[in-house]
């Protein structure tokens, strides 16, 4: 089967080993996927207003068109997953949202919310399967004690993300040990970063990301990994001074295991 793909903004900027690693690691996994052909940013957050539909539109754009070509769809930014799959519940359940879409849009056929959005660890999780990627593996990562950093957008909403436990999240974990590592477990992997209040608040956010760190440290993490560039550039840089801990995205280490990188 060939997916098709949804990069987004980022990773075409400030997230590029994001996007680089990932698409090496499923050539070696003998997965194809196809960038979608003139893809339009999500809107980077999911509105919450019931009457907002403008800023929706490029999100039912891309789903659209990945129906069109009887595909799932892959995402891997956290917050392009969070939007894209929000979105696809709206057109899926929401007839006010849908029809409204829908009329703007002027497709030939509705969209109803028939794309299957798929967050890139869920491909490793449900369709490669972690037992049959640790198999792949020729490069295991032995001695390495990994932190699975979550934040928020891959897990909430639950009850629409459908991702994984909000509360005791495992996806990150059965990766990292799959590629050979040691998964930390610790209390902040699933606490918000911060998010986009370090536009305004860089104080808050480096309040919330010493927390991150602290926590990890203290549970004997060396490093951490996350899906999501929000997160990767406030853990990564609004950290107090000697409260840094390395971090990086979770394909670079799949690559690294793969022996692609």
């Amino acid at each position: 089967m060939i997916y098709s793909y949804y990069p987004g903004c980022t990773l075409k900027t400030k997230a590029k080993e994001l996007d680089i690693y990932a698409r090496r690691s499923l050539e070696a996994l003998g997965i194809q996927m196809e960038e979608l052909a003139d893809w339009q940013c999500c809107g980077g957050v999911y509105p919450m207003a019931k009457d907002e539909i403008a800023t929706k539109l490029s999100s039912v754009r891309t789903l659209n068109q990945a129906k069109e070509l009887g595909r799932p769809l892959i995402t891997l930014c956290s917050a392009c997953h969070h939007v894209l799959t929000l979105v696809n519940h709206d057109m899926k359940n929401d007839s006010n949202i849908r029809n409204k879409a829908n009329d703007y849009s002027k497709f030939d056929t509705p969209y109803k919310g028939e794309t299957e959005v798929i967050h890139f660890l869920q491909l490793l999780r449900d369709v490669v399967g972690f037992d049959n990627l640790k198999a792949k593996v020729t490069n295991p990562l032995k001695g390495r004690k990994i932190g699975a950093y979550y934040g928020c957008l891959l897990l909430r909403p639950s009850a629409k993300l459908a991702f994984d436990s909000p509360e005791n999240p495992t996806i990150m974990e059965d990766f990292i040990k799959a590629i050979g590592a040691t998964p930390v477990v610790y209390p902040f992997r699933n606490e918000c970063c911060g998010g986009y209040i370090a536009v305004t608040d860089k104080g808050q956010a480096t309040k919330n990301v010493d927390r991150i760190i602290d926590s990890a440290k203290y549970k004997g993490c060396d490093e951490l990994v996350t899906a999501c560039p929000l997160c990767m550039y406030n853990v990564s840089g609004n950290a107090s001074e000697g409260k840094d801990i390395s971090i990086k995205y979770f394909t670079e280490l799949l690559a690294e295991a793969l022996g692609v990188k």
